[in-house]
């Protein structure tokens, strides 16, 4: 499996939680970007958790998380539909030296998570927008939780260049009755976790090291792991109707001035190109004959 999210419930406690591994999905997300180290470690934590938010979806709907500032990395974008299928990218300086996290996403200028919720019932994508707060891509991640879902989360990630993986928990409504101690426990037991261990174990393996006497006072339900899967086909006809969206003269004058036209899709490292014959055929109304 090139990744997935694995749900579970501390059914004693009214405390849920998920495990998300991310293995060839996150590999070949990286696959030809020359990632500096510091880079690929922030861009894999955000996309184990974005696959932990878009596996709550609940109808079909693309949902994209950015993480913008003015620090040495400008950019995590991470998108994810409700099928578990994910891309995504970072934009950073030439050089980008280890640092706290909130300096090298400039949160303290301005540095902003964007949400963006694109449902196929809905006019427009519903979006919000929060300060990144917090010392880590999990703590920015578990202040956006705790504000859209008003319960307690926290979150454990990590990511190395075969495997990115977090460990996410929350507290339900009804936890405090039913173990007024029981959130504290929990929460003490998963902050033991080391990063090899959330890279190297199962969700089962995982669960049963940190969590074995909750496990065996309350027992806990593991729901069936949910795949996670690297996602970015090529689309010539969107990139065509882009180029036809122009019209014919000024695809004509871009094409005199570059003796093509080069059309960048960042997000998937991808470049379509059109040549003069190309362009040409797609005004005359003849794609089919187009080469790339």
């Amino acid at each position: 499996m090139s990744g997935y999210v694995q749900r579970f419930l501390f059914e004693g406690l009214d405390i849920r939680g998920a495990v998300v591994r991310l293995d060839d999905a996150w590999q070949q997300m990286q696959a030809g970007r020359d990632y500096q180290p510091t880079v690929a470690q922030l861009l894999g934590e955000t996309a184990a958790v974005t696959a932990l938010i878009a596996a709550q979806l609940k109808q079909p709907g693309r949902l994209t998380l950015q993480l913008r500032g003015n620090g040495p990395i400008q950019l995590l974008v991470m998108d994810c539909n409700e099928q578990l299928q994910m891309r995504g990218m970072a934009r950073s300086n030439p050089v980008v030296l280890p640092a706290p996290v909130p300096e090298l996403l400039g949160a303290h200028q301005g540095g902003q998570l964007l949400m963006s919720l694109d449902l196929p019932s809905a006019r427009q994508p519903y979006q919000s927008y929060v300060p990144l707060v917090g010392e880590s891509i999990a703590q920015i991640f578990e202040h956006y939780l705790e504000q859209s879902e008003q319960q307690p989360s926290r979150l454990f990630c990590t990511a190395a260049p075969k495997a990115a993986a977090c460990l996410f928990l929350q507290k339900l409504p009804d936890a405090d009755k039913l173990d007024a101690d029981g959130w504290h426990r929990v929460t003490q037991l998963a902050a033991t976790v080391k990063p090899a261990e959330l890279l190297e174990l199962d969700a089962e393996a995982l669960l049963g090291r940190l969590f074995h006497e909750e496990i065996a006072a309350g027992g806990i339900r593991v729901y069936d792991p949910l795949p996670v899967v690297y996602h970015c086909p090529e689309d010539w006809e969107k990139v065509r109707d882009m180029i036809r969206s122009l019209g014919r003269a000024d695809a004509e004058t871009i094409v005199a001035e570059h003796g093509e036209i080069l059309i960048r899709d960042d997000i998937c490292n991808r470049d379509y190109r059109f040549s003069p014959a190309d362009v040409a055929a797609l005004f005359d109304g003849d794609a089919s004959q187009s080469i790339h």
